[in-house]
């Protein structure tokens, strides 16, 4: 496995399968890893902790930083080369790096959007940036960031010919054999809290029981607020566009956000349709 730390050493790695993540890997990054590998190599993944995506409450430099763990689990899942690259590599002091038009889906529905409100110009700042310095055939997202995995879809639907034939690929959530999301952010869990985290796979169980959407969203609010978590949101909404749905006649996705003493965790599920 090759370490890189600048853009102009991956030339002769385009065309391969890409993995972006900002480090402080876990088997769920693993999981993006190995289906990359099976979908085609080289596979190249990026450990870039992306300044532009961070809000003002929110401490980048809290942000956790693993380098060699990191190296590690990439080249045991099978990444053919890691990009570390340094702020500087990334955004070139005198260079602009343009934010590309956001679509609907990042500043429509009210989520992520709401919370993070610069999250997903950082995003797609440096994802826009990072396609044009690996110039990958395929990309792989995991679905727990589901907003995000609908905003990278669109961007790039809406890019043309800047990635010609360039696909997004979801990847299921990893779960803890408890049912937890994996996440970077789960380390600042507690042991004694992580009956509470469970609140979130929970409130998606629970949302199931429904047959309508209000419904739903009130049990899943319920159910957070009984395990002590402070909801940003927990709502049902349509898959693709994430705006608001009457029925579950049609597909449709749960998706929560909720704090636990300062760690917010963020989790999703399909919903039953029903006829």
């Amino acid at each position: 496995m090759r370490v890189l730390t600048t853009g102009e050493s991956l030339a002769a790695f385009g065309g391969g399968t890409f993995v972006p993540t900002m480090g402080a890997l876990h088997d769920g990054h693993g999981s993006l890893i190995r289906r990359a590998r099976e979908l085609g190599r080289p596979v190249i993944v990026s450990i870039f902790v992306n300044p532009t995506q961070f809000g003002l409450s929110e401490d980048l430099t809290r942000y956790p930083r693993t380098p060699e763990a990191d190296r590690f689990i990439a080249e045991q899942a099978g990444a053919d080369v890691v990009f570390m690259p340094s702020p500087e590599a990334v955004y070139p002091p005198g260079l602009e790096i343009p934010i590309p038009p956001l679509p609907p889906v990042a500043t429509h529905p009210q989520l992520e959007d709401a919370h993070r409100p610069t999250h997903f110009a950082g995003v797609c700042q440096v994802v826009a940036r990072l396609f044009d310095l690996v110039r990958p055939r395929m990309a792989i997202f995991g679905e727990k960031d589901w907003q995000q995995l609908k905003v990278v879809e669109a961007m790039v639907e809406a890019a043309g010919i800047r990635w010609p034939g360039l696909r997004v690929i979801a990847q299921p959530t990893e779960r803890e054999p408890d049912g937890l999301a994996m996440s970077s952010r789960n380390r600042y869990l507690r042991p004694e809290q992580r009956d509470q985290a469970l609140g979130l796979v929970r409130a998606l169980q629970a949302a199931h029981a429904a047959q309508h959407p209000a419904t739903a969203e009130l049990l899943m609010r319920d159910t957070l607020e009984a395990h002590g978590l402070i909801v940003d949101y927990a709502v049902v909404r349509h898959p693709s566009t994430l705006m608001p749905i009457e029925s579950f006649t049609e597909p449709s996705r749960a998706l929560i956000a909720a704090h636990l003493e300062g760690v917010r965790l963020i989790d999703n599920a399909p919903m039953t349709v029903w006829p």
